[in-house]
């Protein structure tokens, strides 16, 4: 299959540059296949806009980032109309959100209007400059990331905001072993703000990318996967431990990533533990734990680990 021939391809290119974080990039990847997006959340450090340009070089991608702030206006992702006096006309100044790969950092610092002129790329795949729609280019897949830690002067992205994104994919420290690893590569002279000194090589186009969408299209989803997907989100909504449960977007989501994951792991078919994988990245920015859940010491991740216990899994 042409997914799984992709996906191996890549995960052994990235190895030269990524270490540790395997998991994450797979699930980056994974977004990528579906056309979703993923939300980050890590602490500085942890090699977010190196995945994120990693990623970028092996798809043959144009990569933009953005640091959101305070004063960050709409403009400023989007682009405006600038008056030439030489011309006498107008020109579309075109913002860094037309790109193929953007990555916007602590996207919860920008106040609500510069984060809906970007939550409406990301949905509709265009954006609108005085009153003109343009279409961005395809792909087009953003990465947002949050610092877990420092929440002072921040705008907390609404749950309708947060539903959008595919994935939350929680990134933490490398385990000691990896980190040593990491030293041990910066010693011997990589440096991560010059990545194309590496000459990682391009694994995917934009044609290839069609064809892998396409394929993942044809993974086939028996009707017990269908209902399983469905007694998750049911059963999140009737939890004990939840004010909040998944919404039909997050059903969508986890049967979009898991067709993307069975054809990576080059399959034709759905089964159960390809949608259990990938219930927490999916769900956990979606639910709203009650505060007793909370002080319990629950957490979203451990929460959805309790139903998926408890609902049936297909045979």
């Amino acid at each position: 299959m042409v997914t799984h021939d992709t996906t191996m391809a890549i995960r052994s290119e990235s190895a030269r540059v990524v270490v540790g974080q395997e998991e994450a990039f797979t699930q980056m990847l994974i977004a990528l296949f579906c056309g979703g997006h993923v939300l980050l959340e890590g602490v500085p450090g942890t090699a977010k806009t190196l995945m994120a340009k990693t990623l970028a070089a092996l798809t043959s991608s144009e990569f933009k980032r953005i640091q959101f702030t305070p004063d960050l206006m709409p403009s400023d992702v989007v682009g405006t109309q600038v008056f030439e006096i030489g011309t006498g006309q107008f020109r579309l100044r075109q913002g860094p959100v037309f790109t193929n790969i953007l990555l916007g950092d602590e996207i919860n610092r920008a106040p609500a209007k510069t984060q809906s002129a970007l939550l409406e790329a990301m949905e509709e795949r265009q954006v609108t400059i005085e009153g003109e729609r343009l279409p961005l280019p395809e792909p087009f897949f953003v990465l947002a990331t949050q610092n877990p830690v420092e929440y002072e002067g921040t705008y907390p992205l609404p749950e309708a905001q947060l539903d959008r994104f595919l994935f939350k994919v929680v990134i933490d420290y490398a385990p000691q072993e990896v980190e040593i690893e990491v030293l041990r590569r910066y010693h011997a002279g990589f440096d991560a703000h010059r990545l194309s000194d590496v000459g990682l090589r391009p694994i995917m186009t934009a044609e290839r990318l069609a064809e892998c969408r396409a394929e993942i299209r044809q993974v086939q989803v028996d009707d017990g996967i269908l209902k399983y997907i469905a007694d998750i989100a049911h059963a999140s909504r009737q939890s004990l431990d939840l004010l909040l449960g998944g919404s039909p977007r997050a059903s969508i989501s986890l049967l979009l990533a898991a067709k993307t994951w069975a054809a990576m792991q080059n399959r034709a078919y759905v089964v159960p533990d390809d949608v259990k994988a990938l219930v927490r990245p999916v769900y956990r920015h979606r639910i709203i734990l009650k505060p007793e859940a909370e002080i319990e010491g629950l957490t979203p991740d451990t929460t959805m680990t309790r139903i998926l216990a408890k609902v049936d899994v297909p045979r």
